[in-house]
C-alpha cells in the first residue's frame, strides 16, 4: 500500500456536488492499494498514520501525533498512486490491486484508524471526487508498506 498524507487545517470531499465528508485539523490520506497487499499492511499503515509525529508542540517541534492533538483523517482511495510511468507517455496501473480487494483494504485502513481513536471521514471508492483542502505547512509524507520492512540507511 502507498499512502500520501497531507497535513491539513481542514478538508472536504464531494461526490456529484454533495459533500461526502469533511474534517478539521489532521490528515488527508490518499490511499493506493497494490496487488499483493493485505490487511496487515492496512493495519500497519493505520498505526503509523495515527502515531506519526508531524504536528508541532508548543516549541514548534514535530512532537505531536494525530492522537496527541485529537486530529482527524479524511481517507480517499487513489489507485493512481500505483502508476508506473517508466515507459511511454501513458501510465500503467497493472500494479494496482483489483478494485474489489482495494475497496476492502481502504475500508480496513479507515477502520483501523477509528479503532485507534482517530475520527475518519471518507470519500466514495471508485467515484469521481472533488477534494478540497487547506494544506498546513505544507507537510506531505509518503508512507509505503514496503518501506516499513526495509532498514533505514546506515543499517539503523
Amino acid at each position: 500500500m502507498r499512502i500520501v498524507l497531507q497535513r491539513v487545517t481542514e478538508a472536504s470531499v464531494s461526490v456529484e456536488g454533495v459533500v461526502a465528508g469533511a474534517i478539521r485539523q489532521g490528515f488527508v490520506a490518499l490511499v493506493g492499494v497494490g496487488a499483493g497487499d493485505g490487511p496487515e499492511q492496512a493495519e500497519a499503515l493505520a498505526a503509523k498514520t495515527a502515531e506519526l509525529r508531524v504536528f508541532a508542540d508548543a516549541a514548534g517541534k514535530f512532537n505531536r501525533s494525530l492522537l496527541d492533538l485529537g486530529g482527524e483523517t479524511m481517507v480517499i482511495s487513489q489507485f493512481t498512486l500505483l502508476a508506473d510511468v517508466r515507459k511511454g507517455r501513458r501510465p500503467s496501473f497493472t500494479k494496482a490491486a483489483d478494485p474489489v480487494i482495494a475497496a476492502g483494504l481502504v475500508k480496513r485502513y479507515a477502520a483501523a484508524l477509528e479503532e485507534r481513536g482517530v475520527p475518519v471521514a471518507r470519500g466514495r471508492f471508485g467515484a469521481k471526487m472533488l477534494v478540497r483542502l487547506a494544506n498546513d505547512g505544507p507537510v506531505t509524507i509518503v508512507l509505503d508498506s514496503a518501506d516499513l520492512e526495509r532498514p533505514r540507511r546506515g543499517g539503523g
